[in-house]
């Protein structure tokens, strides 16, 4: 009987050992999702997306870019800053063209409107926009000259029709030697409007 009372007592403390009782639950620890998030901080996806007339998909209300830069806010819970030109890009297509290759040539830095509120609160920056003449408009880079991003971390993505990212991430990392410049992403202007899966899985390669 003694030998029987004894193992009863021993289930019931092995129970209650393992959590089997109607006691406050342990609190969860983070998992490593959780831990990755915060490392990473807060995450803002800067672009700029021309409307209008485009190459390959005719005249379009929604750039092509920021399509794309909607997916990535909507799968990462990120910001968004939009760079808006003040110059008039609504143009024919051919004209459009000429506009940006004259602009590269010159090395013209055209002026944008607005600015990042709390930039230094970021440390992942999301960096898009269309090939124009082998790599960002050149408004981008009136954005990179007034706007300090050392020591974040940078991903580039472009929207094209052949170029891939072009010299976007090399001239990142001249424009911020000292951020970290991540793999980028690119895909066909043509594409965007079926191409969220493609997004996703490139944010799942990278971490997010």
């Amino acid at each position: 009987m003694k030998k029987y009372l004894f193992a009863a007592l021993t289930m019931l403390v092995g129970m209650s050992c393992n959590g089997n009782n109607n006691g406050t639950a342990e609190a969860q620890k983070p998992t490593a999702d959780d831990e990755a998030n915060t490392e990473k901080g807060k995450t803002i996806v800067i672009f700029f997306s021309h409307a209008g007339e485009n190459y390959s998909v005719g005249n379009i209300e929604v750039g092509n870019t920021k399509i794309v830069a909607d997916y990535i806010s909507e799968i990462t819970g990120a910001d968004q800053f939009e760079i808006v030109c003040e110059k008039d890009y609504n143009m024919p297509y051919d004209k459009l063209i000429e506009v940006a290759k004259k602009e590269a040539n010159d090395g013209e830095l055209p002026a944008y409107k607005g600015k990042v509120e709390n930039l230094g609160d970021y440390d992942t920056v999301f960096i898009g926009g269309p090939i124009w003449w082998g790599t960002y408009p050149q408004v981008m880079f009136t954005f990179f000259r007034d706007n300090d991003l050392s020591g974040k971390t940078i991903f580039p993505f472009t929207t094209h029709e052949g170029s891939g990212l072009g010299s976007t991430v090399k001239d990142l990392k001249n424009a911020y030697p000292k951020a970290d410049i991540k793999e980028g992403f690119s895909m066909y202007g043509h594409d965007v409007r079926k191409g969220r899966d493609r997004v996703e899985k490139w944010l799942k390669r990278i971490g997010f």
